[in-house]
C-alpha cells in the first residue's frame, strides 16, 4: 500500500507540472490553451533526441527541454496567441484544438509514429528499499524535482514583483498599462515560462509516460481535470489536486484493474459536485 501511495504521489507530482502551466495561463491571463500538450511533447521529444542521438547526460537534458518549450512558446506566443487574448473562449478553443491536431501531424512526420523513451542513468534505475517501502528512484527524483517546482512557482506568483504585476496586469491591463507595467512583456514570459514546465514535464515524463506524436491528445483530459478540480485562482489547488488524482488513479489500476481510468473520472465528479469551481476557486467579482 505504501509503495503504491509513494507511486501515486510521483505521478501525481508529474502531472502538476505539466498542468500548471496551463493552470496559470487559464486562472491568470484567462486564456484557454488546449494545445499545452504539444509544448509538453516537445519538451520530451528534446530529451528523447539529445539523450538518445547526441549522448547529452540526462540532467542536462531537462533544463534544455524547459529552454526549447519556452522559446517554442514565446515564439507562438507572440506569432499567435496575442491575437486571441480578447476573444471568445470558443475561438480560443477551436485555435488551439487545431494546433493540437498540427503538432500532432508534424511530429509523426518528423519523429515518427513509434513510442519512443529517453536513456535515463544507470543512478535512476531501478528501485531501493526504505522502511520496507519500495522507493523508484526515477519517482523519488521526479518528487523532488517537482516539489522543488512547486514551491518554487507558489513563491513567484505571490511574493515577488513580478507576480504582483502579472495580477495586475491579468485584472485591468488599461490600468496597468498606466502604471508603467509592459503589459505584452508580462504576458509573453508567463506564456513561455508556462510552457517551459510543460516541457519539463515533458521530458520528467518520458520514462514513465512514454512519447509518441498522440501525447497531446491523449493527456489533453488528465490536464484539464487537474485544473478544472484543483481551480484556477492559485497554484495550490492544482497541487492538491494533481496528488489527489495521481495518488487515485495508481490505486485504483491496482485494485480495481478492470475499471481503469474511470476511476479518476469519478474522483473528478465527486469534487465538483462537493465544490462545483474546484477546490480552490477564484471569489467571483462583478
Amino acid at each position: 500500500m505504501l509503495t503504491i501511495l509513494f507511486d501515486g504521489v510521483a505521478y501525481g507530482m508529474l502531472l502538476f507540472v505539466l498542468a500548471c502551466g496551463l493552470s496559470v495561463t487559464l486562472g491568470l491571463m484567462n486564456l484557454i490553451n488546449l494545445a499545452h500538450g504539444a509544448f509538453a511533447m516537445a519538451g520530451g521529444y528534446a530529451t528523447v533526441v539529445l539523450v538518445n542521438n547526441f549522448g547529452v547526460p540526462f540532467f542536462l537534458s531537462l533544463p534544455l527541454a524547459f529552454l526549447v518549450a519556452a522559446v517554442i512558446g514565446l515564439v507562438m506566443e507572440r506569432a499567435v496567441y496575442v491575437h486571441v487574448y480578447r476573444k471568445p473562449h470558443l475561438e480560443q478553443v477551436l485555435l488551439t484544438i487545431g494546433l493540437v491536431f498540427m503538432a500532432v501531424a508534424g511530429t509523426d512526420y518528423i519523429m515518427g509514429s513509434t513510442q519512443v523513451f529517453a536513456q535515463t542513468p544507470e543512478v535512476l534505475q531501478g528501485q531501493f528499499q526504505f522502511f520496507g517501502v519500495g522507493i523508484g528512484r526515477y519517482r523519488l527524483l521526479i518528487i523532488v524535482v517537482c516539489g522543488v517546482l512547486a514551491i518554487g512557482l507558489q513563491a513567484i506568483l505571490t511574493k515577488t514583483r513580478f507576480g504582483s504585476r502579472l495580477r495586475a496586469a491579468v485584472d485591468d491591463q488599461r490600468v496597468a498599462r498606466g502604471l508603467g507595467i509592459n503589459v505584452n512583456a508580462i504576458f509573453a514570459l508567463t506564456f513561455a515560462f508556462g510552457s517551459g514546465l510543460a516541457g519539463l514535464g515533458g521530458a520528467l515524463g518520458t520514462e514513465i509516460l512514454g512519447l509518441d506524436p498522440t501525447f497531446p491528445l491523449k493527456y489533453m483530459i488528465y490536464f484539464l481535470i487537474v485544473v478544472t478540480v484543483g481551480g484556477t485562482s492559485s497554484i495550490t489547488g492544482p497541487f492538491l489536486a494533481s496528488l489527489l488524482l495521481g495518488i487515485g488513479d495508481v490505486a485504483g489500476k491496482y485494485y480495481v484493474p478492470k475499471l481503469g481510468a474511470f476511476v479518476i473520472y469519478t474522483i473528478m465528479i465527486v469534487v465538483l459536485i462537493w465544490r462545483p469551481n474546484g477546490l480552490f476557486s477564484r471569489a467571483s467579482t462583478k
